[in-house]
């Protein structure tokens, strides 16, 4: 697991651009035997083991794309791609599902029922890969699907599960603001985007503290503001980008609503036009409560897992909730920080990685889960 993880932290590929991390993960199930598709939904590659007795299917996902940021760890395995790297985990994952299928496939002739195995593309960017393998049959036959996530600010030996909504629903929206620059002298001669957008910056704060239900979840940011000029010239436009993260429908409704009417009011009073687009993202991440169940009793079992706990809802987002919308299933936490650790770089950090233990644990709870539920 750790000569395939650090490989593939060597060589990162950027969402729906991982035809090179597709072959590789292709040739290994061909140099094992195992039977695999790929192109599936696009980079998408899928294998499956068939037991010698009959019984059901069950599905186990795992992602492989990286992240368009740079490398800053100090260590042997360090991206050698500039301005690529794994900085969520995704390497770790597919070395988790491709040892664990070896071993799954040598323990064929005793297996009842099917092993699905979804390495999906492009978790990181919507629309994501799930959406496009669903449509292509990825989930064709499959009674439940689990999934995990490594979690490097959790320790090692810790697994983390929630009943219902874990990941909530990630969207995006862009304002571009449409003032009339000039010279900076003569502001009186202008509508300066850069203070409009600064109005508006403010004004859609107050969307979760006074419009949502204070116990909704709920998420506005702005996470750029771009109105490059020199510095004597007074911005002629100015674009905002955002993302909204909310867990309940007529809350996600609500926000893209006031998102727009707040817009257009600050736009109105600065007598300047605007253009707003609200994207839609992934759903929520809604694990089913039998499976989630049957998940905590499996990782009880595991010798590594010494703690088992259930986690508050967590406000990034995940397409492994397109899966859930089809089938049952469950998606939880595998806590990946070493001891030696004490402040983690978190997820999506240039120096961001994960104690490479916690994908043995991964795989033993994966696994289980998955041969149990095949004899039940």
């Amino acid at each position: 697991m750790v000569e395939i993880r650090r490989y593939l932290h060597q060589h990162p590929e950027l969402s729906f651009q991982e035809y090179k991390t597709a072959k590789y993960i292709a040739d290994y199930y061909k140099a094992l035997g195992i039977p695999v598709r790929e192109n599936v939904g696009g980079n998408g590659v899928v294998a499956k083991i068939v037991g010698a007795k009959p019984g059901k299917t069950v599905a186990l996902r795992a992602d492989f794309d990286a992240l368009p940021i740079q490398d800053e760890k100090d260590v042997p395995y360090k991206s050698t791609v500039p301005g690529v790297m794994h900085a969520c985990g995704h390497d770790g994952h597919t070395a988790t599902l491709l040892v664990l299928a070896k071993v799954l496939y040598e323990m064929k002739e005793e297996m009842a029922g099917t092993v699905v195995l979804i390495h999906q593309h492009a978790e990181e960017y919507a629309p994501g890969g799930a959406i496009s393998m669903i449509e292509d049959g990825c989930l064709e036959g499959v009674d439940a699907i689990f999934g995990t996530h490594l979690w490097a600010t959790e320790p090692t030996g810790k697994i983390q599960y929630r009943v219902g909504p874990i990941m909530a629903a990630a969207d995006r929206f862009e304002i571009t603001i449409q003032g009339s620059g000039g010279h900076g002298a003569q502001p009186h001669k202008t509508k300066d985007a850069i203070v409009i957008a600064s109005q508006l910056v403010l004004a859609l704060q107050q969307i979760v503290s006074r419009r949502v239900n204070p116990l909704q979840p709920a998420v506005v940011s702005i996470g750029s503001f771009v109105a490059d000029n020199a510095f004597n010239v007074i911005a002629d436009t100015a674009k905002l980008v955002g993302t909204v993260r909310t867990f309940d429908e007529a809350v996600r409704v609500e926000i893209e609503r006031e998102i727009g009417r707040i817009t257009k009011g600050v736009c109105l009073a600065a007598d300047c036009s605007y253009e707003y687009t609200y994207t839609r993202g992934y759903p929520p991440v809604v694990n089913h409560e039998e499976e989630t169940k049957f998940i905590v009793e499996i990782a009880k079992q595991i010798p590594e897992v010494k703690i088992v706990e259930e986690t508050e809802p967590h406000m990034g987002g995940e397409d492994f909730a397109y899966y859930l919308q089809h089938v049952k299933g469950a998606f939880f936490f595998t806590g990946a920080k070493a001891e030696h650790i004490t402040e983690p770089f978190p997820h999506h950090h240039p120096k961001f990685d994960f104690d490479e233990k916690a994908m043995l644990i991964a795989a033993k709870t994966l696994g289980s889960a998955a041969l149990m539920y095949l004899q039940k």
